[in-house]
């Protein structure tokens, strides 16, 4: 039997052995594949990224699908990004061009090892929440489709990686360090820096699903460590480091400072608003305050969104905003691409950006900044994270509060900075995250927050 509990709110997610085999993965490719019937699609792409347990999956996904009617184009050992391509370029296959807006990925992203999943478009769209529980519902009632759909092995990385460099104007070649965590990304990140004309140090760019050096999430600063030694033994100007499947980037300057998304996400703006006056600029809930600021003005409109990549991406397909990007990483360039996320095309334009100038770490460290916390956790029980989240915005009065914002949980404005608690959605926890002017604010914001909290909960096991 299928759990209940791999079908998560942006994406399938389980560990191998104990909720995902191959039985699963095949049932996931029928269920999956009728759908793309029912809406009047007749391919799949797929594509795993370099995790053990990905080729038995792929095979067994590949024969649910197929026998959901529907034909499969398999390109292989790719970042997750890389699928997401393949639905927007036409696929050059043997009986002719052929375009195919479904993807599945396999891919545990920045999770330990022994987990596995799939990440998801179906007929263009991201899909989360009710339509992955609708897949779940479908296995259960055995409802799918039936047929014997053709399979294609396809190799898009040279088109992908044709694709960007068409794109992507450097000024001067760069020195970088390059670290893909053993992950997926390291099978194609230097070849595409390389193209773009940068000197590469490769860090554990070879693919390894045990990940034996680092664990390949860039949002913790203890995994980029090996970055700031390489930048500090070298003469490379910058590093880049890429999440398990590719689809987020870290960034640190020459003198160890990491540059987090969201100030990531202020020189883009920049950029993207240059030839985009009054667009719209997407972030979500965690980032920080300056962010808005700065979209305003360089003359675009902020707009905060709730956290998650599909749902920040549904977002920006509804908007029609040339960029978006998560505190998490994710970044969407609508603007000159296509509007997914993706680590490598992201990294491609930070280089053209700090190209331009003698002393990128120098611009870099020069972006806004706050005193801020790291994203931090209360862990509870199933469903508990939720109901916290609820009593909250019943009840909760803010001392001092400018504003408070309820898309997704609570963010609270004071005028020297900001609080957020909200659900997490893949796990039972509320997630914390702080930002003000100076120490005292932070404190005083922080106590607000223990006073709300402890109110609803008193048994809380605050992380601060």
């Amino acid at each position: 039997m299928v759990s209940n509990s791999i079908f998560k709110a942006y994406d399938i997610r389980g560990v191998i052995g104990k909720t995902l085999d191959a039985d699963v993965a095949r049932q996931i490719g029928k269920a999956y594949g009728s759908e793309v019937r029912e809406k009047g699609g007749d391919a799949v792409v797929i594509g795993r990224d370099g995790r053990l347990s990905g080729p038995e999956l792929s095979v067994a996904l590949a024969e649910g699908l197929r026998s959901a009617g529907v034909d499969v184009v398999d390109i292989g050992m790719v970042p997750t990004p890389v699928g997401y391509f393949a639905t927007n370029v036409p696929l050059k296959l043997e009986g002719g061009e052929r375009d195919v807006d479904s993807c599945i990925v396999i891919t545990g992203s920045h999770n330990p090892p022994d987990y596995n999943g799939f990440k998801m478009v179906l007929r263009g769209q991201a899909i989360y929440g009710d339509a992955i529980q609708g897949l779940y519902q479908r296995i259960v009632d055995q409802r799918f489709t039936e047929g014997a759909g053709a399979l294609h092995a396809y190799d898009i990385a040279d088109e992908y990686i044709a694709r960007i460099v068409g794109d992507i104007k450097a000024v001067r070649p760069m020195k970088l360090v390059l670290d893909a965590g053993n992950g997926v990304a390291g099978g194609l990140a230097p070849r595409l820096f390389k193209a773009l004309g940068a000197e590469v140090q490769e860090l554990f760019c070879e693919v390894d699903g045990n990940f034996p050096n680092h664990h390949p999430d860039p949002a913790h600063a203890e995994n980029l460590q090996d970055v700031i030694r390489a930048l500090n033994e070298t003469d490379a100007e910058i590093g880049f480091a890429f999440d398990g499947d590719g689809d987020r980037l870290g960034v640190v300057t020459k003198d160890g400072q990491i540059i987090y998304p969201d100030r990531q996400l202020m020189l883009f703006a920049e950029e993207v608003l240059s030839r985009n006056p009054g667009g719209q600029i997407i972030y979500d809930v965690k980032c920080t305050r300056n962010l808005a600021t700065w979209v305003r003005e360089k003359g675009g409109e902020p707009l905060m969104w709730k956290t998650g990549h599909s749902l920040v991406k549904a977002k920006l397909k509804e908007t029609g905003a040339p960029l978006a990007g998560e505190m998490s990483g994710h970044v969407f360039f609508k603007d000159r691409w296509y509007g997914f996320d993706d680590g490598l095309y992201t990294g491609a334009r930070m280089l053209e950006i700090l190209s331009r100038v003698a002393d990128p770490s120098a611009l870099l460290n020069g972006l806004p900044n706050s005193l801020s916390t790291p994203e931090l956790q209360i862990k509870l029980e199933e469903g508990e994270n939720v109901a916290l989240i609820a009593k909250m915005q019943k009840n909760a009065q803010f001392t001092g509060a400018d504003d408070v914002v309820t898309i997704d949980g609570m963010r609270v404005e004071y005028p020297d900075g900001f609080g957020l608690a909200r659900s997490s959605n893949t796990t039972p926890v509320v997630v914390l995250r702080f930002e003000a002017d100076n120490e005292a604010a932070l404190t005083r914001i922080q106590e607000d927050f223990r006073r709300v909290i402890l109110a609803e909960k008193p048994d809380a096991k605050l992380p601060f």
